[in-house]
């Protein structure tokens, strides 16, 4: 089965790291997640706490941030 995805999801390999933070408020501590894939397009993430997260976030990888929104 084909998926219909707008952007190619491609899983760390190599050099790339694995980890990533999610910030949720600058005051507050860092979440620590997995990377399970990446595209242009999104991220999937794997988060060892069963906190619930905003639906606004910054994700934080490789000393790049960027402001993400909770899809599902």
């Amino acid at each position: 089965m084909r998926e219909n995805r707008r952007f190619t999801r491609v899983r760390p390999a190599g050099l790339m790291s694995r980890t990533a933070s999610i910030i949720v408020d600058p005051h507050k501590p860092v979440i620590a997640c997995n990377i399970i894939d990446l595209s242009a397009g999104g991220a999937c993430l794997e988060i060892g706490s069963p906190a619930p997260l905003p639906r606004k976030f910054v994700f934080l990888h490789g000393g790049t941030k960027k402001r993400c929104n909770l899809v599902w």
